[in-house]
């Protein structure tokens, strides 16, 4: 097999402390520089606040509604847009639809576990 291919098929999709689904479709070590996954937010969840130290992140939101909060400012998003969280910024993403709130992350660089720091759990958006 060629170096520069990364055989699928990915990982199954998994449950999260923060409350989002995550399907990892790139986070790998050959690949330092970047992941990209899908997270999928159920109707009325707030994820926990929390931000990535070290790691960019940036979402491109594919389905649903909901507000974002970063950096203690927050906004309505919808499909279309895109959300861009320096390294280290408390953030979190509210669902404030009936149908799931679905997002690509892009990470710079790769999301590692450690890097995630959880900020508590004050009120959120709305």
């Amino acid at each position: 097999m060629p170096p520069w291919l990364l055989p699928g098929p990915f990982r199954p999709e998994f449950a999260t402390d923060e409350r989002c689904a995550i399907t990892e479709l790139l986070n790998d070590p050959v690949c330092p520089e970047v992941s990209l996954a899908l997270a999928r937010v159920a109707p009325g969840v707030t994820t926990r606040l929390h931000a990535v130290e070290g790691t960019a992140e940036r979402y491109v939101v594919l389905a649903g509604s909901g507000v974002v909060e970063v950096g203690g400012e927050s906004a309505a998003v919808g499909p279309g847009d895109r959300v861009l969280i320096p390294a280290g910024t408390p953030q979190r993403i509210a669902n404030t639809g009936a149908s799931d709130l679905v997002f690509h992350c892009i990470c710079t660089p790769r999301f590692l576990p450690e890097a995630y720091v959880d900020l508590g759990d004050p009120e959120p958006p709305r």
